[in-house]
C-alpha cells in the first residue's frame, strides 16, 4: 500500500475540521434557534377577548393613557414605580428557605427589611429563574415575561437591544419618563428610553464599591424630583461580592446593610409620606438570580434560580411574617403583575400569571377582571403556538357534576384541554358578573371563577414555558451528518497513519522493546472514549462527569504499569542486584514515572469535590479556605516558585552551549520573578484591583506574549545545533542499527533541541498565566497537572517497553480532560471563573474577558495539547527519516500526524456521540438544565482542540521548514555551529 503523502493528509484533515465546524454550526442553529414570537406590540386590542378584531389607530401618549384605563376598567394602583435589582441576591438571604427565616447574621445584616415583612408592609416571593441564569435574559424575563433562547448566556455577554414587547415600551407609549441608574445592561436593552441616566459595567467582578456607589450618589437627588415615573437602581456589588469570596465571603454582610439603608431610604422618602401626596410609589425589590455556595451562577440549581421578588407599598399586604416569606412564584411573574397594576397591556409574549396577593385591594369585579385580560393574553398566544385551537366551536355542556365542587376535569388532546378549561372560567365569571349563577356557587363568592381562571392560567404557563420550541429536522440531520463524515475521514487518516509508523516501528525496533498485536491498554484506550459516550446518555452521569474521567484516567495509567511490570523478566523482578547493575534500568525508572503521575492525580482527584450533587462533601480546597487566606498564600507562592525551579532544571537537560542555555533560564527567570511578585504583593481575594497591580498583571502579560512569539519565530534560526565528531554519542539520538545521512542528522538534533525548548516555554508560559489567573486555591493544581504531563511524556521517551504512539498521546489527552475537572470545573455554566476574567483590564472588554475566561475554565486541556511539542522532541527521531530517502514533507509528516490528529479525532468522536444523544434528549426533563449546558462545554471543548492542535502543527511546520533552510546552507554538517 502506497503511503498517505503529508499534503494529502494535511489536505483531508483540514477538510474534515471544516466539515465539522459546518455541522456543529447547522445544528445548533437548528437546536438553539431563537425563540419566535409574535410581532408587534400589545395595544387596546388587549383589552377585547381573542375573537374581537380591533384595528389600532395612532394615539397621542396621554390619550393612549386615558383610553387604557377606559378599556382595562381597573383603575392604576400606583402612579409610580421604583425598581430596585440587587444583583445576585438570593431570596433565602431575606426570607429564609423551606419555611425558616434566614440566619441571625442575615436578619441582622438586613434590619429594616426585616421589620417591614414583620409588619406586613411588604410581601416577598420566591420568583423561581428559568435557565441560564445570567443577568440579561433574566431582566428581559422581568420586563417582557417571556424566557428567552437558551444561548442567551452567549448574547449575556454583548446585549443588544431588545425588540420584543415588553413593559418599559408600554410605559414609554403612554408618556413615562424613566430614569436609570446602574448596570448598563438596561442601556444597551432599551436605547432612548431613558431621560436620565448613569451605567456601570456589570463584567468588571473585582470592583465592588465604586460599582454601587455610582448608583447611590444620585439616589438623594432623583428621589427629591417628581419628573420621572418609573425609577431603576440596579445594584451590582453584591453580585461581585459573591464572585470574589462566595456566599460566606466576610464583604457580604456589610453589603447587604448598604443595600438595606437604600431600601430605608427610599421607604422613608417615597413611600411612608404618600397618604398626603397625589401620586402614590410602589417599591419593587427583585434580583435576577441567586448563586451558589462559590458565589457563582449560570445553572439551574434551587440556588442559582432563587430569586427575590419583594413589593413594598403604602398598605398592608400580609397579616404575619410567614404570609408575607413563604411565597412562591416565577419571575416571568413579574411583568403581568405591574403591568394590570399600573394599567398598560401585559406584553405580548408574556408566559407568566399576575400574582394576585398583591391585588387584595381591588373589589372581586376588579380582581376578576385582572384574571380575564391575563387569560386572554395567554390564549393569544396559545393560538400562535396552537394552530388548531378553535374554542369557538368547543362544545361545552354547561357544568358537570365534578364543577360542582369547583374542580374541572378537563382531559383529551392539548388543544381540548386548554379549550376546556378557557371556557369554563368564561362561563363561570359570565355567570358570576351577570348574577346568573348555579345553585352550588353563592352570589357573594368569587372563589369558583377565580380557581378556574388559576387553572387555566397554571397550564398554559407552565405549557408555554415549558415548551420546546419546534427545531427544523433538516437542520439537524444535516449537523449530524456533516459530523458523522468528519469523523469518518479524521479515522480514515489517523488509521492509514498509525498502520505507516507501526510498519516503520517493525523495522527499526527490536521485537523486546516492541509490544506486539493488540494489549489491554491499547483495547481500554479505545474504550475509555466508548465508556464517556454510553455515560453521556444519563443526566446524573453528565452531572458527576468528573468521577467518571478520574477513573478511566488513573485506570490507564494503572495498566501502563502493569504493562511495564509484565516486560520485566521474572529473575529480574525477583532480584534488586540487576537494578544495581543497572540492568533494566529504564523500566524502573519507567514505573517510577508512572507512580509519581498516579500520586499526583490522586491528589488532585481529592482537591475539589466538583460536579453538582457533592459539593458539600469536604475536600482539600475546603480545608485549606478555612485555615486562613496565609495558608493559601504560602501555597500560592511556594508552587509558583517550585513552578519556576522545574522550568530552569528542564532548560539544563538540554545538550547545547552552555552559555546559550544560561542566557535561556534567565530569559524564562524574568516573567516568573514578577508572577511571584504579583502573588506576594497583590494576589489576595478579598482587596479590590489597585492601579499598581492592573500595570504589573498587563505588563506580565506582554512580557510572555512577546517571549511566546519571539521563541517560536527567532529560536528556529538562531539554536545552535551541536554534534561532536565522535559517532558514538549520536546513539544519544539515533539507535546505532540505523544508517541516516550527515544531513539529516543536523536537521534532526536541530529539530530535537529546539523544539523541546519551544515546548518548555509553551508549559512554563502557561503555567505562569494561570497562576495569575486561576483563584489562589488552583496553583498547587495546576503544578500537579504539569507533573502529571511530564511524567507521562518521560514514561514514553526513556525507552524501556514500548507503546504505540497513538496510545501514548491519547492518555495525554485524557489527562487534561480529568485535569479539567480537577481545577474545580463541571458541566454547569455556574462553575465558570467570571472573577479571573477580569485580572489585569482597566476597563471592561467584552472581546479580552471572554478570552481570559476561555483561557482560565479550559487550562488543563490546553495545556495537554501544548506538551505535543515537548512530546515531539522526546520521541525517537530515527522513525522521521526512515526510510533513507525520506523528504521534508514525510519528516513533517512522521513528526506532528499523531500528536494532532488523535487529539481531533478523540473529540470527533465524542463531539458526534453527544451531538446525537442532545437530539435523541431533546424531549428530557432536564434538555436545558444539563444536556444543554454540558454541549455547550463539548462545543468549547472542540474550539480549544482546534487552537490547540493549530499551536503544535504551526510549531512543527514552521521549525521543519526553518532547519530545512539551514541545513541547505550548512556546508560542513559536522561543524559546531556557534550562531
Amino acid at each position: 500500500m502506497r503511503p498517505l503523502t503529508c499534503r494529502w493528509l494535511t489536505t483531508w484533515s483540514i477538510a474534515a475540521v471544516i466539515v465539522q465546524m459546518v455541522g456543529v454550526s447547522v445544528f445548533m442553529l437548528g437546536f438553539f434557534p431563537v425563540k419566535p414570537t409574535l410581532s408587534g406590540v400589545s395595544g387596546p386590542e388587549s383589552f377585547h377577548p381573542p375573537d374581537h378584531v380591533i384595528h389600532n389607530l395612532t394615539t397621542p401618549p396621554p390619550h393612549l393613557k386615558s383610553l387604557y384605563q377606559e378599556l382595562s376598567e381597573i383603575p392604576p394602583s400606583f402612579d409610580r414605580l421604583i425598581l430596585m435589582v440587587i444583583d445576585g441576591l438570593p431570596a433565602e438571604f431575606v426570607l429564609g428557605k423551606d419555611g425558616q427565616p434566614p440566619s441571625k447574621a442575615l436578619m441582622d445584616a438586613m434590619p429594616y427589611t426585616q421589620s417591614l415583612l414583620k409588619n406586613g408592609m411588604a410581601i416577598g416571593y420566591h420568583a423561581k429563574a428559568a435557565p441560564p441564569t445570567v443577568t440579561m435574559p433574566r431582566l428581559k424575563a422581568m420586563v417582557s415575561g417571556a424566557i428567552g433562547g437558551f444561548l442567551d448566556v452567549a448574547f449575556n455577554f454583548n446585549t443588544q437591544s431588545l425588540l420584543d414587547d415588553n413593559l418599559l415600551g408600554q410605559f414609554f407609549s403612554i408618556g413615562w419618563k424613566m430614569v436609570m441608574l446602574g448596570d448598563e445592561t438596561w442601556l444597551k436593552l432599551f436605547p432612548g428610553l431613558f431621560t436620565r441616566h448613569d451605567g456601570v459595567s456589570s463584567f468588571y467582578v473585582k470592583d465592588t464599591v465604586q460599582v454601587d456607589q455610582n448608583v447611590s450618589r444620585h439616589l438623594g437627588y432623583e428621589l427629591n424630583r417628581d419628573d420621572w415615573d418609573l425609577l431603576i437602581l440596579h445594584y451590582l456589588g453584591l453580585d461581585h461580592v459573591g464572585h470574589i469570596g462566595g456566599r460566606n465571603s466576610v464583604l457580604m454582610a456589610p453589603k447587604l446593610m448598604e443595600m438595606d439603608e437604600v431600601l430605608k431610604m427610599i421607604h422613608l422618602n417615597n413611600i411612608v409620606p404618600q397618604h398626603d401626596v397625589k401620586r402614590e410609589t410602589l417599591l419593587v425589590v427583585v434580583s435576577d438570580h441567586g448563586m451558589t455556595d462559590n458565589g457563582n451562577h449560570g445553572g439551574s440549581s434551587f440556588e442559582e434560580t432563587d430569586s427575590l421578588a419583594l413589593f413594598i407599598g403604602p398598605t398592608k399586604y400580609a397579616s404575619d411574617y410567614a404570609s408575607a416569606t413563604q411565597n412562591t412564584a416565577y419571575q416571568v411573574d413579574i411583568a403581568p403583575t405591574l403591568a394590570l397594576l399600573f394599567g398598560v397591556p401585559i406584553p405580548k409574549n408574556n408566559v407568566g400569571v399576575l400574582i394576585t396577593e398583591i391585588f387584595t385591594s381591588l373589589t372581586d369585579d376588579q380582581q376578576l377582571r385582572a384574571l380575564e385580560l391575563n387569560s386572554w393574553q395567554l390564549f393569544r398566544l396559545l393560538e400562535a403556538q396552537l394552530p388548531g385551537l378553535f374554542c369557538r366551536s368547543f362544545d361545552s355542556d354547561g357544568f358537570s357534576d365534578d364543577q360542582r365542587s369547583g374542580i374541572c376535569k378537563c382531559g383529551g388532546a392539548i388543544d381540548e384541554m386548554f379549550c376546556c378549561l378557557y371556557i369554563n372560567a368564561k362561563l363561570l365569571h359570565s355567570s358570576w358578573k351577570f348574577k346568573t349563577v348555579p345553585r352550588f356557587m353563592d352570589k357573594d363568592d368569587h372563589s369558583s371563577p377565580i380557581a378556574a381562571y388559576h387553572d387555566f392560567l397554571k397550564a398554559a404557563s407552565e405549557w408555554l414555558s415549558h415548551r420546546a420550541t419546534d427545531k427544523p429536522v433538516y437542520l439537524l440531520a444535516y449537523g449530524v451528518a456533516a459530523m458523522i463524515s468528519s469523523c469518518v475521514i479524521l479515522f480514515t487518516m489517523i488509521f492509514f497513519l498509525c498502520k505507516e509508523v507501526d510498519l516503520i516501528e517493525k523495522k527499526l525496533l527490536s521485537d523486546k522493546n516492541r509490544t506486539q498485536g493488540w494489549h489491554l491498554h491499547e483495547i481500554f484506550a479505545l474504550g475509555v472514549t466508548l465508556f464517556v459516550v454510553i455515560s453521556m446518555g444519563s443526566s446524573s452521569m453528565v452531572e458527576e462527569e468528573q468521577y467518571i474521567w478520574h477513573f478511566l484516567t488513573s485506570t490507564m495509567y494503572l495498566l501502563l504499569f502493569r504493562n511495564i511490570i509484565q516486560s520485566f523478566p521474572a529473575e529480574t523482578v525477583q532480584s534488586s542486584v540487576s537494578i544495581i547493575k543497572g540492568q533494566n534500568k529504564k523500566g524502573y525508572f519507567q514505573m517510577c514515572s508512572l507512580f509519581v503521575l498516579l500520586v499526583s492525580g490522586r491528589i488532585l482527584r481529592g482537591w475539589h469535590q466538583g460536579g453538582v450533587n457533592w459539593t458539600n462533601l469536604p475536600d482539600i480546597s475546603k480545608r485549606l479556605e478555612q485555615a486562613g487566606s496565609d495558608h493559601i498564600k504560602l501555597i500560592h507562592f511556594g508552587t509558583g516558585l517550585l513552578l519556576v525551579s522545574l522550568s530552569l532544571f528542564g532548560i539544563s537537560l538540554l545538550k547545547s552551549k552552555r552559555n546559550f542555555i544560561l542566557v535561556v533560564q534567565l530569559a524564562f527567570s524574568i516573567p516568573g520573578l514578577l508572577v511571584l511578585q504579583h502573588i506576594m504583593k497583590y494576589q489576595d481575594s478579598t482587596s479590590t484591583a489597585s492601579s499598581e497591580a492592573t500595570v504589573l498583571v498587563q505588563s506580565i502579560y506582554v512580557i510572555l506574549g512577546i517571549m511566546t512569539v519571539g521563541i517560536l519565530t527567532a529560536l528556529p534560526w538562531l539554536m545552535p545545533v551541536w554534534i561532536s565528531e565522535n559517532c558514538s554519542s549520536w546513539t544519544v539520538y539515533f539507535p546505532m542499527s540505523v544508517t541516516i545521512d550527515n544531513q539529516n542528522k543536523y536537521l534532526l538534533v536541530g529539530l530535537r533541541d529546539c523544539v523541546y525548548l519551544i515546548g518548555w516555554a509553551y508549559l512554563y508560559f502557561w503555567c505562569l498565566l494561570q497562576m495569575l489567573l486561576q483563584q489562589p486555591i488552583n496553583s498547587m493544581p495546576i503544578l500537579l497537572l504539569l507533573v502529571q504531563i511530564l511524567a507521562s511524556m518521560l514514561s514514553c521517551s526513556i525507552g524501556g517497553t514500548h507503546h504505540k504512539q497513538w496510545v501514548e498521546v491519547a492518555a495525554i489527552y485524557y489527562l487534561g480532560m480529568a485535569g479539567h475537572f480537577g481545577l474545580g470545573n463541571s458541566n454547569t455554566l455556574a462553575t465558570i471563573d467570571v472573577a479571573g476574567a477580569f485580572i489585569g483590564l482597566s476597563s471592561h472588554s467584552t472581546l479580552l474577558s471572554g478570552i481570559l475566561m476561555f483561557i482560565i475554565t479550559y487550562a488543563s486541556p490546553m495545556l495537554a495539547l501544548l506538551s505535543m511539542v515537548i512530546y515531539i522532541s522526546l520521541k525517537d527521531p530515527s522513525s522521521f527519516v526512515f526510510p533513507q530517502n525520506a523528504d521534508y514533507w514525510h519528516i513533517l509528516k512522521m513528526m506532528i500526524g499523531c500528536p494532532c490528529l488523535v487529539p481531533l479525532c478523540l473529540n470527533s468522536v465524542l463531539l458526534t456521540a453527544y451531538t446525537i444523544v442532545l437530539l435523541l434528549m431533546r424531549n428530557h426533563l432536564f434538555v436545558w438544565s444539563v444536556f444543554s449546558p454540558k454541549y455547550l462545554y463539548v462545543c468549547a471543548t472542540t474550539v480549544c482542540v482546534y487552537v490547540g492542535v493549530l499551536i503544535v502543527a504551526v510549531t512543527g511546520f514552521y521549525t521543519c521548514l526553518v532547519f530545512g533552510i539551514r541545513r541547505k546552507r550548512q556546508v560542513d554538517p559536522f561543524s559546531n555551529e556557534l550562531d
